[in-house]
């Protein structure tokens, strides 16, 4: 008798698999699978071959060996043999509008196959929000050196457009105005919504609330350099003021 029957039924175990599910990936009907696992058939070799090759174990361990819980998860003690006690991590996944599909996104936005398409980020976030990503092209939100720089990448809450007048002005958003996706500021007026750059070149773009076809606030930023961290005004003179009072502490 060979251990293969005791064997799958290990790897079920580790995988966290029933019966029926195992045993549509190799083609199997369950009652086959069981009669394996309880030694009462052994299985043709295409089957151990396919089986063998999709766990990348060899067929000599599989029909031979009594393969061990350790030698399955790559002897990772650490792990849990049942799948329903590993705590895995979910990450969102969100759809990213890059350079290369940009124009492409402002026509097909609404189209659901299309989105599901668009290359993915993950991050460590636990959001029930709809997200989108946008990577950074230009530098319209730069000033004095700092801010956005091309290959940024910034994620945005999706804003419906009847909510646009209660965003706070100054809002980091971007959007679909006409055909083009605009990253700025965002202001409100009684009529019109102003995007304004951060770099002091570039003119306001004004429109009207109608003309925004989508927008997102931005939650996220990922920059692609290590940013500089510049201290403010108010903290320098907090730091001088605590090095004049060490200094009289010293003289008295």
């Amino acid at each position: 008798m060979s251990f293969f029957g005791k064997n799958i039924k290990k790897i079920r175990t580790v995988k966290g698999m029933s019966q029926s599910a195992f045993a549509d990936i190799f083609g199997l009907k369950r009652a086959t699978l069981g009669a394996y696992e309880e030694h009462r058939s052994e299985p043709k070799i295409e089957t151990i071959i396919k089986i063998a090759n999709y766990f990348s174990i060899k067929i000599d361990n599989l029909l031979t060996n009594d393969i061990t819980v350790n030698e399955l998860l790559q002897f990772k003690e650490s792990l849990t043999t049942l799948s329903e006690d590993m705590q895995k991590k979910q990450f969102v996944k969100i759809p990213c509008i890059t350079e290369n599909n940009s124009s492409d996104y402002v026509h097909h936005f609404k189209n659901d196959i299309f989105i599901d398409e668009l290359p993915n980020l993950q991050i460590p976030i636990n959001s029930a929000k709809k997200l989108r990503a946008f990577t950074v092209s230009n530098l319209e939100m730069t000033t004095q050196d700092k801010g956005f720089y091309p290959k940024d990448i910034v994620i945005g809450e999706h804003i419906a457009i009847n909510a646009i007048p209660k965003l706070t002005n100054g809002t980091l958003v971007f959007a679909i105005i006409n055909d083009a996706i605009i990253f700025r500021r965002l202001y409100i007026t009684q009529k019109n919504v102003i995007f304004r750059a951060d770099h002091k070149n570039i003119e306001d773009a004004i429109f009207k609330i109608a003309a925004v076809k989508e927008l997102w606030k931005v939650n996220y930023v990922f920059c692609k350099r290590i940013p500089e961290f510049s201290t403010s005004f108010e903290d320098k003179l907090i730091t001088m003021e605590q090095e004049i009072l060490r200094m009289k502490a010293k003289l008295d």
